[in-house]
Order: C-alpha cells, then sequence, then structure tokens
C-alpha cells in the first residue's frame, strides 16, 4: 500500500486530508504532494489559517451563522428587509440561497432537523433564538427552507404550529414544491430554489 511506504510526516499529513469529506487515500496524496510543492511561505500560511480558523470566526448572534465579525455581514446589512425570516436547518442551505441574490430578507439556521430516532429533539435547535426573533415583532413573515426529506416534513410542521399557537401575528410559508422529493436546500440549483422563493406556499 502506497501509504505505508510513506515518510511519517508526510503519512500524518495525509491521514489528516483523508478524514475530509470527499477525499479518499488516492487524493489526499495527491494534495499533500502538492502542498510539498509549494514555496515554505505558502504551506506556513496555509498552515497559519488551519490554526487560527476557530480563533477568527464567530457565531452571529442573530442567524447562528458562521461570521467573523458579529452581527454578520447580511444581518448588520440595513438594505435587507426585516420582515421575512428564512428559516434553514445548515449554514450551506444560507449560502445556497444566498448565491442566487433573488433573496434580500434575514435568515436562522436551525442547527438541524427534528430525528427523535437520531436523539435530536427541539432542545438540540436553535429554537429559542427563533422565538426570540419572532418576539421581537418585526417578522411577518417565517419562510420555511428546510427542504422535503422526513426529517425536514416533521420539522416544518412543528414549527408551523409553534409559530400558530404563540405567534399568530407571523405568516408561515414553505418553499414551493419545485424541488424534488428527498432533495437538500443545499443541492438544489439556483433556478430551482428562485422559483421555490417565489411560488411559497402558506401552510
Amino acid at each position: 500500500m502506497v501509504r505505508e511506504r510513506l515518510p511519517e510526516p508526510l503519512k500524518d499529513l495525509v491521514d489528516q486530508l483523508a478524514g475530509l469529506p470527499g477525499l479518499g487515500p488516492k487524493s489526499a496524496i495527491r494534495m499533500a504532494l502538492t502542498m510539498l510543492a509549494w514555496p515554505e511561505a505558502r504551506t506556513r500560511e496555509l498552515g497559519r489559517a488551519i490554526h487560527e480558523l476557530r480563533d477568527r470566526l464567530c457565531l452571529c448572534d442573530e442567524c447562528r451563522g458562521l461570521a467573523d465579525r458579529n452581527p454578520c455581514a447580511i444581518c448588520s446589512d440595513a438594505r435587507r428587509s426585516r420582515e421575512t425570516l428564512c428559516l434553514v436547518a445548515e449554514w450551506d442551505s444560507l449560502l445556497a440561497i444566498e448565491d442566487g441574490g433573488f433573496y434580500q430578507g434575514l435568515y436562522l439556521i436551525l442547527g438541524g432537523l427534528l430525528a427523535p430516532l437520531d436523539g435530536v429533539d427541539a432542545t438540540g435547535l436553535n429554537t429559542d433564538v427563533l422565538k426570540q426573533r419572532l418576539a421581537q415583532g418585526e417578522v411577518r413573515e417565517l419562510i420555511l427552507a428546510l427542504g422535503t426529506t422526513l426529517e425536514a416534513e416533521n420539522t416544518a410542521s412543528y414549527i408551523n404550529n409553534m409559530v400558530a399557537r404563540e405567534y399568530p401575528h407571523v405568516s408561515v410559508t414553505r418553499l414551493a414544491q419545485g424541488i424534488p422529493l428527498g432533495a437538500e436546500v443545499k443541492h438544489v440549483d439556483k433556478e430551482t430554489l428562485r422559483q421555490s422563493l417565489l411560488y411559497r406556499q402558506n401552510l
């Protein structure tokens, strides 16, 4: 096996890289050898960026997204509508919608979906943050952009019931069913996302 014949420092790096999503041992070896061919200053800069990653990032108090300042650039943008709040399960779903450039409201990252069999209930999600945002009285429409998986449907039902009970002044909509059944928001193409937001429906 090629890995076993590598010098120990290179083997350590390959093992770390191979643990990343989508990277197998062969790809990890190619990446490690590419880094080894870089000028020393470039590899040290990469190492510094990785080392300082956690120190330089924070969670936005308002949307719970990763950012380099608090509140983040989206939440502090005065041009965005504060009357619409788009609820997504994870940060990469926010990035997918934001990349389209067709939504000009604010976001909240739920931090996952209800999955009782996996031990994820409402207490493990950012439902308290959602309640705080809705209690402020600015939000008039909550858009559920959670996907169409079984977990997403269960989460949408839970959120809809909670909002109807505690915040009746807030209308709850969901992405239109242009999104294929079983798909996750982060994997949907831009045009489907645009149409889903444009033709969202009341729950």
